[in-house]
């Protein structure tokens, strides 16, 4: 049985809107450049470790479309694992995903097709940007852990990798480190039987 992980790059007021700038969220820029070099070389190793453990690439259609633009052209160890991984795209819009190898639409319920792929895919389905899937899978408790690097930016505004649940997800740190000297590295796991305090 699969599980459900989302890597998220997060600023400290917890947006996780247009990272690297291409959206042209006037606010944000791109990330990476406020870092410094040896912080970079540290996030740029993050990324290809996460993406190694990788089974299957779970994405909304916006994200999708995003790195389909940008990695069938892409060499090295980071693209040839993107590239051969098989992609399942939620869309309500698109009929074919032609524009990346290995990739299929996933044109019905939202909940019905990520629990199927669960069941069908043995490993890590990793999820990547794709922050409208990202929140319906957390509100459906579909999230079986959260791996957030936290850069050193409060941007003020933009959406939220949190938006409003209907109820409290409960989540158990299991890990956490720094990356260089100034990004942090956390991840949660899903805790259903985690008891919450209203103290």
């Amino acid at each position: 049985m699969g599980t459900i992980v989302v890597f998220e790059n997060v600023s400290l007021d917890g947006v996780t809107q247009d990272p690297t700038g291409d959206e042209g969220f006037s606010r944000s820029g791109d990330w990476r450049t406020a870092l410094a070099p040896t912080d970079r070389q540290e996030w740029d190793k993050l990324i290809l470790d996460d993406a190694l453990g990788a089974q299957a690439l779970l994405l909304g259609r916006r994200s999708y479309e995003f790195f389909a633009r940008r990695y069938p052209s892409r060499t090295g160890e980071l693209a040839d694992k993107m590239n051969s991984l098989p992609k399942y795209v939620v869309s309500a819009t698109l009929d074919h995903a032609d524009a990346w190898n290995n990739s299929t639409v996933l044109n019905g319920d939202v909940v019905s097709e990520a629990s199927a792929l669960k069941q069908k895919v043995n490993g890590e389905i990793r999820v990547y940007a794709s922050s409208q899937l990202v929140h319906t899978l957390i509100e459906h408790d579909l999230v079986d852990e959260l791996r957030l690097t936290i850069f050193p930016l409060v941007i003020g505004a933009g959406d939220r990798l949190f938006d409003q649940t209907s109820n409290p997800k409960p989540l158990r740190l299991v890990h956490h480190r720094t990356v260089g000297d100034n990004l942090t590295y956390l991840t949660y796991q899903h805790s259903p039987d985690t008891k919450h305090s209203t103290e």
